[in-house]
């Protein structure tokens, strides 16, 4: 049997589930900043990881719908785009994969802690700075940004059809 084209590791799931195994785990570490999990899944999301990271340091707006396709979740993609590269100084080797001691506890497996580089200066930027909710100035008028209205919008008539008649 041939082994071309068989490349990561299967987990005893199926494609679908793999995939999104990944992502989850990715969103986590995004999120979290480091997350502890299996030493062979730390070492499978580790490289898809970087490559986001790699993506969101280029900047731009391809990239950054590059990131919400791959991620799912345009929170997490903001997260990490807008607040947790900035922070980051190095131009590669974002994340690292830490060895634990202990085992889990129901299969006995090694378990080991997937977290960023400088995972103290990440967590301490984004404690001093929090995420609210900015508020956008347009056109003299405080909007937030889930309730951005086009000037156009804010013009419109719910009954322009019939003063037109």
């Amino acid at each position: 049997m041939h082994r071309h084209g068989y490349k990561g590791r299967k987990f005893g799931r199926e494609r679908d589930q793999r995939g999104a195994l990944k992502t989850g785990l990715t969103l986590s570490l995004i999120e979290y900043q480091s997350i502890t999990t299996t030493i062979p899944k730390a070492k499978e999301i580790r490289p898809a990881a970087e490559k986001l990271i790699s993506l969101a340091k280029k900047g731009g707006l391809a990239n950054r719908r590059l990131i919400i396709a791959r991620l799912g979740d345009i929170k997490t993609a903001n997260l990490l785009t807008d607040r947790i590269v900035p922070i980051i100084s190095r131009d590669s080797g974002y994340l690292r994969v830490v060895k634990l001691d202990k085992n889990r506890v129901g299969d006995n497996a090694e378990l080991a802690r997937l977290e960023f580089v400088d995972v103290d200066e990440i967590r301490k930027a984004l404690e001093t700075n929090p995420d609210k909710s900015e508020v956008i100035k347009s056109d003299d008028v405080s909007v937030k940004p889930e309730e951005k209205i086009t000037k156009a919008s804010a013009d419109k008539k719910p009954d322009a059809k019939k003063e037109a008649k």
